[in-house]
């Protein structure tokens, strides 16, 4: 949970729910499961608490995850404890509409980013088919932009299971990129690419990229190139700052618009927590937060 996120297209993470597991291709090498191996060792005792049994080392050394799935209540009014508007990458190490999420929760959730307008939401699942089924429960604030990742071809039918939900902006995660895709983008507003890193990523080919950032052009869409991964198709394997995110010597930094919303005051802010998310009170003190 922080207002200083090192991904290139938010700038906060808000983590109400912590684990998940590996249901597709994109997931093999998941930094979440690396970070959430490495707060249950936090010196913090709350922190550690939160992240312990949700992942493992296998003995071929593997990261996964234990599918222990926390609801973390507590943490649900953090956003009106953000003074300045944010772009909040939702469940950075989790996913919103795991099938062990429980839709009450959901709506918890969705209750408190329609009441902070002042902040934009970026959601971003992999279980399309629970979200397409769920969306008609919920309410779609402007705020609320919702995505699905597309790695490869086969997953490109999450498309079609986003665009039928109410969110006001629907965005695609194209990373890590592991092939070329072919993306119907008929209302679609944004999407992101990039390659894959860390020690065991798989080979990223620019011009799957480039591809895409055609497809963009041609429907419209606004697009983003996150990173070029840590292994270049045809190349050795480095990092991924040394590869960078230029494609064709140009960076791709396009997002969508986020509404501007005043903040209102803190007391405001807190009334609205209290409501909203009563556990949150005394939770974020100990975690440090306030």
């Amino acid at each position: 949970m922080s207002t200083k996120s090192t991904i290139e297209w938010t700038n906060a993470t808000w983590n109400f729910l912590l684990g998940c597991d590996k249901v597709s291709p994109g997931c093999a090498g998941c930094y979440a499961v690396k970070d959430v191996i490495r707060m249950a060792g936090n010196p913090n005792p709350k922190v550690a608490a939160a992240n312990t049994g949700l992942a493992y080392r296998q003995d071929n050394g593997v990261l996964n995850w234990t599918g222990v799935v926390r609801p973390l209540p507590a943490r649900l009014g953090l956003p009106f404890d953000w003074a300045k508007p944010q772009k909040v990458f939702v469940n950075s190490l989790s996913d919103m509409f795991h099938d062990e999420v429980p839709l009450a929760f959901i709506r918890r959730a969705f209750a408190v980013m329609a009441a902070t307008p002042w902040h934009t939401y970026q959601i971003l699942t992999k279980r399309a088919e629970r979200l397409e089924a769920l969306a008609p429960e919920l309410e779609w604030p402007d705020n609320v932009w919702q995505g699905v990742s597309v790695e490869s071809q086969p997953y490109a039918v999450r498309v079609d299971h986003l665009r039928r939900t109410g969110a006001k902006v629907k965005f695609l995660s194209v990373e890590p990129l592991l092939g070329p895709v072919a993306l119907d983008l008929a209302g679609i507003d944004w999407v992101i690419t990039g390659g894959e890193s860390g020690p065991r990523a798989r080979p990223f080919d620019p011009a799957w990229a480039l591809a895409v950032r055609d497809q963009c052009a041609a429907a419209g869409t606004k697009f983003f190139h996150k990173q070029n991964g840590s292994l270049l198709a045809g190349g050795t394997r480095t990092n991924k700052k040394a590869n960078g995110r230029l494609l064709d010597g140009h960076e791709y930094n396009e997002v969508p618009a986020a509404a501007a919303v005043p903040v209102p005051a803190k007391r405001v802010r807190t009334e609205l927590a209290a409501r909203l998310a009563p556990e949150s009170q005394g939770e974020l003190i100990q975690l440090g937060v306030r």
